[in-house]
């Protein structure tokens, strides 16, 4: 896959297909679109585009929006790839870019890309202030001679997936609904870094985790259930996220603690999926509390690996 920033770096000659959007986390809903372009590109022998924004759109329009991202830019761009999307550009979003008009922006496409045909979910807006619709893109298709294919919402028993809902469930802690509404784990990855050895000392040893993206949305303080691949090997454990509360430390941290796992780590980057949320963050009145409960989320963990993933 071609990876291109900035529209007007790119003057394609070839005719093609285009989607277009945040798409963050690539969910399910936006993989229908994604699958869709693939197979208009095939069938009518056109290039797949894909046009991304990054930071995201609402962060730059709205200086109040704190929007964390459900994935990083790298993460999208490899699921993109794997798809077969051919060409990934992505449009640096800014103030100025944020104010082209609605026709602008088709005229800009048109011009740099070629477009025969482009796909969109039916709530799609885009243009200054977001003021224009799948209508007015239809419209504009009539004008500069595009072809426009409105993809439906894409449904989990009733519920119209979307970003929003998503980060909403991370932030509650509802891994599992997360996890249904992406169609992967959702996961986070950084580098293993030196802790305070607390783990060590009372029998958990822990990989302290240093995001590699600060802009990505981190779960709902407590314990979870993660998986890791490590040298191809398949690894769970569990994963604490807060303040360490019993012991008094006041920065956040990320530890993970793998089952039946004993290699160092420090220096490496780590990359944990999670499967479910066990429970919240606790303060203990001493470190033998903290232990046995420790032990019991190890056990409640590996009951679910066993009932779950063993059957």
């Amino acid at each position: 896959m071609i990876v291109t920033k900035n529209l007007k770096n790119v003057k394609s000659k070839d005719p093609s297909i285009l989607t277009l959007g945040t798409f963050d986390g690539v969910h399910k809903g936006h993989k229908k679109i994604i699958k869709r372009l693939i197979n208009e590109s095939k069938k009518s022998n056109l290039k797949s585009l894909i046009l991304t924004f990054f930071p995201h759109p609402r962060n730059v329009i709205n200086s109040n929006s704190e929007i964390k991202s459900i994935s990083t830019l790298e993460e999208k761009t490899e699921i993109f790839s794997k798809l077969g999307v051919q060409e990934l550009i992505i449009q640096d979003f800014n103030k100025s870019f944020s104010n082209i008009t609605a026709e602008e922006f088709i005229e800009l496409l048109v011009n740099n890309l070629n477009i025969k045909k482009i796909i969109v979910g039916y709530n799609h807006k885009f243009g200054k202030n977001r003021s224009a619709d799948i209508n007015s893109l239809k419209n504009y298709g009539s004008k500069y001679s595009f072809e426009v294919i409105e993809i439906e919402a894409f449904e989990i028993e009733d519920i119209k997936i979307s970003s929003t809902k998503i980060r909403n469930s991370i932030e509650s802690g509802e891994i599992d609904k997360c996890n249904s509404f992406l169609g992967y784990n959702f996961n986070i990855k950084g580098k293993v870094v030196r802790g305070k050895s607390i783990g060590k000392a009372i029998g958990f040893p822990t990989a302290n985790i240093d995001l590699d993206e600060d802009y990505k949305i981190i779960p709902k303080n407590g314990v979870y259930l993660i998986k890791s691949i490590i040298e191809n090997e398949k690894i769970y454990g569990m994963m604490n996220i807060g303040f360490n509360p019993t012991f008094g430390i006041n920065k956040k941290t990320i530890e993970v603690n793998l089952f039946n796992y004993d290699k160092d780590l420090y220096g490496t980057t780590l990359k944990v999926q999670l499967i479910k949320f066990i429970r919240d963050e606790i303060k203990f009145s001493d470190v033998e509390e903290l232990q046995n409960q420790l032990k019991s989320d190890r056990e409640n963990c590996i009951d679910y690996i066993n009932s779950t993933y063993n059957n």
